[in-house]
């Protein structure tokens, strides 16, 4: 099997290296999964610009979502980097192991969010439709359907990425969800 490095600033285009330069004034270091997008000259900067896009979902909302996917994905790096910016949102950890089981008993609203997203992972985009109506009763509207759908796909994105190159986790590695009592 081929093995995937994490390419370095020089390895890369010299578009990748401002984007590098970016990551690092702005994070303080370059993701491995975000230099491994850099072995294309196009797709981090696609990658970025689709995650980084305008939504309806505020910034705790999208950590529910990622959390859900990558937990149904079983992506240790996303579940490891969302555990931390999870955090960084406000969430503790109890909550965030209950996030990655697709659900929120200390939140209806974000509970109903954690549901559609494991939902529409687990059955690759068919919802059951008692999920989406306990989405739109929790205060939802159609286009935050639309946009959690579009982060479903953001996440999945990055959770095949690494599932395919199995580049190392720099970020604490999330606990197992199977040892927690959730």
């Amino acid at each position: 099997m081929s093995t995937f490095n994490v390419p370095t600033r020089e390895e890369v285009s010299a578009n990748n290296q401002a984007i590098f330069d970016n990551l690092n004034k702005a994070l303080g270091f370059v993701p491995n999964l975000y230099a491994t997008y850099a072995h294309s000259d196009t797709a981090l900067e696609n990658y970025l610009n689709f995650s980084n896009a305008k939504t309806s979902l505020s910034a705790k909302e999208k950590e529910v979502v990622n959390l859900a996917v990558s937990q149904v994905n079983d992506c240790i790096y996303c579940l490891s980097a969302h555990t931390a910016i999870g955090k960084m949102n406000g969430f503790n950890d109890e909550q965030i192991l209950e996030l990655r089981a697709g659900k929120a008993s200390f939140d209806t609203k974000l509970d109903a969010l954690a549901k559609l997203a494991k939902n529409v992972t687990e059955n690759r985009g068919r919802a059951d439709q008692e999920v989406v109506e306990n989405f739109f009763s929790a205060g939802y509207t159609k286009g935050s359907l639309i946009d959690t759908i579009v982060l479903v796909g953001d996440k999945t994105i990055s959770n095949y990425i690494h599932s395919t190159t199995q580049i190392p986790v720099d970020f604490p590695v999330a606990q197992p969800l199977e040892t927690t009592t959730v």
